[in-house]
């Protein structure tokens, strides 16, 4: 078989990889949809988002791209160990133009959390922008208090850490597998 009347153009990535972002390359980009995210679209920061738990998180990634290789970040995580056992997760980010698909946030929330079970954590918390916060109560994470957070209002939050397994290897990390869209390829027979 074979897959003819199809333009790379219209190909759709059909799964993602959420991992431990492992290298520069991993790490710039995540850097880079933050800045998209949080500098230019939201105007929450001027010029950059970088902190002092920049330096000592973990940052998890979700990339798209052909044959196992990734070629884009379209989201990302930080988690950092505030106190022994105590973690926390910041920065949520997805790239607007993979906001729609189904279950991406909920996919790195997963990650975040399960991973940081993995180096102990013992509780789990963030400060979750208020439009957000009907996905994480629905993930079984439970509202503390609202909190200013760089002048925005969020929500402090705490997961519910029997909802989530142990990720003992975030660098292999899983696959979110996107819905099919319908496609125009058609596959033939060679005879």
């Amino acid at each position: 078989m074979f897959i003819t009347e199809m333009n790379v153009e219209e190909f759709a990535h059909s799964e993602c990889h959420i991992k431990l972002a492992v290298d520069d390359w991993a790490l710039r980009e995540a850097q880079k949809l933050r800045n998209d995210v949080f500098v230019v679209e939201q105007g929450i920061f001027q010029t950059s988002d970088h902190d002092v738990f920049d330096s000592s998180a973990y940052t998890l990634v979700a990339t798209i791209g052909l044959l196992g290789i990734p070629d884009a970040v379209v989201g990302t995580v930080r988690i950092h160990e505030q106190a022994p056992g105590v973690w926390v997760g910041s920065r949520l980010a997805v790239d607007q133009a993979y906001r729609s698909v189904k279950g991406l946030g909920k996919a790195l929330i997963a990650m975040a959390v399960s991973s940081a079970r993995a180096q102990g954590c013992t509780a789990f918390y963030a400060n979750v922008q208020l439009p957000n916060v009907g996905l994480f109560q629905r993930l079984g994470w439970q509202a503390l208090g609202e909190a200013s957070v760089h002048g925005v209002q969020h929500m402090f939050m705490q997961a519910n850490l029997d909802m989530y397994l142990v990720e003992h290897d975030p660098s292999r990390g899983f696959i979110h597998l996107f819905k099919q869209p319908s496609s125009k390829a058609r596959i033939e027979r060679r005879v």
